[in-house]
């Protein structure tokens, strides 16, 4: 059974440990509103989709092309060595890049978070 372009879009939101609030954040609009876009509620147009896209840093095609249960039998073939580290097939750049795009979240989360901390000192003082 083909995987809905929905489904895909919250596959890979997913992968990339973005929240709905992030996407809806990021493409002006609500919440709710990009919950009807993952739940097939709203007719997704190809404008959209290309926002979509460009804010997880994938191409349309990517998505369109999204297989999971493919990425996920890759993710299968990661192997140990007898150290415990982690071995990477060379064939899985997708994992590689999915951990970049998550520590690249988490830097602009604390970047994030360090402003609102230095705002609410300065109009609060000291905490």
């Amino acid at each position: 059974m083909a995987t809905s372009i929905k489904n895909k879009i919250k596959s890979i939101r997913e992968l990339k440990n973005y929240t709905q609030e992030y996407m809806a954040d990021q493409l002006g609009v609500t919440q709710a509103g990009y919950s009807k876009i993952e739940k097939g509620k709203t007719i997704l147009s190809y404008v959209k989709l290309v926002e979509i896209a460009r804010i997880l840093d994938v191409s349309v095609e990517d998505i369109i092309s999204f297989d999971s249960q493919r990425y996920f039998n890759n993710f299968n073939n990661v192997k140990g060595n007898n150290n415990g580290s982690i071995l990477i097939n060379q064939e899985n750049e997708t994992l590689k890049t999915l951990y970049e795009d998550k520590i690249k979240l988490l830097e602009k989360l604390l970047k994030k978070t360090e402003e609102e901390l230095f705002r609410y000192k300065k109009k609060f003082g000291q905490i």
